[in-house]
């Protein structure tokens, strides 16, 4: 078992091709463009959620924050797709790659920041020094002021991969002890399969979860730049 503790995590391929392009794009099929005057349930539910999704995350927003509607709605949905098809079985996680979580994470940072200096040069400035601050620790203020900002897209890709990550592995180890307890104890096997169950349900909240978290922070830098 412990050979194949991170084997999930392993980029998957097909005859010798890698097949994370078309496992990334797939769960832009969870979400057709509805075609019809009156839609389905499901298509109702889906407007529904994003609609209220969209209201709550935007109200802080003024108009030039509104433009981004689209890139946070997107960036929501594709997040929370992934990680809920990870859960099934013998599937990939992408938001396990720490490079992909980057690839998410950086341009959106830059963009807002280069929004910020854009639109408010003289309030982004202002960010690397406090006001009241006395002379001697100016350079030192900047500094940490500076490495703060640049950190927070490591921090946005790192807190979601270590989540994802973390449950994965729990859901396994927690998998194979039951398989193990099966000829040993029934009882115990019993109480590790609940055990099993009841972290399945919580990895579905932490899939919505941490796309949610992610989101929002992206949205919330995005308040402050603009």
């Amino acid at each position: 078992m412990n050979e194949n503790l991170f084997a999930s995590f392993a980029a998957p391929s097909m005859m010798g091709l890698p097949i994370v392009v078309l496992i990334v794009m797939f769960p832009s099929v969870l979400f057709p463009t509805p075609s019809r005057l009156i839609n389905n349930r499901l298509i109702s539910i889906q407007q529904w959620l994003i609609q209220l999704t969209s209201k709550q995350m935007l109200a802080i927003h003024n108009q030039k924050g509104q433009t981004w509607a689209l890139m946070l709605m997107s960036l929501i949905l594709f997040i929370s797709s992934t990680n809920l098809l990870g859960l099934l079985p013998h599937s990939f996680t992408p938001t396990t790659q720490l490079s992909m979580n980057l690839g998410m994470a950086i341009p959106l940072w830059a963009g807002t920041v280069i929004t910020g200096f854009r639109y408010k040069t003289k309030a982004s400035l202002a960010h690397f020094l406090p006001q009241g601050t006395p002379l001697p620790l100016i350079p030192m203020l900047v500094v940490i002021e500076t490495i703060s900002l640049l950190i927070q897209p490591m921090a946005l890709a790192v807190r979601l991969t270590a989540n994802i990550t973390a449950g994965h592995l729990l859901i396994h180890l927690i998998g194979g002890a039951t398989l193990a307890l099966i000829n040993i104890s029934a009882t115990t096997a019993f109480i590790t399969f609940i055990i099993l169950i009841l972290l399945t349900i919580l990895e579905f909240a932490v899939a919505l979860i941490q796309a949610y978290v992610f989101t929002l922070l992206v949205s919330l830098y995005l308040h402050d730049n603009t």
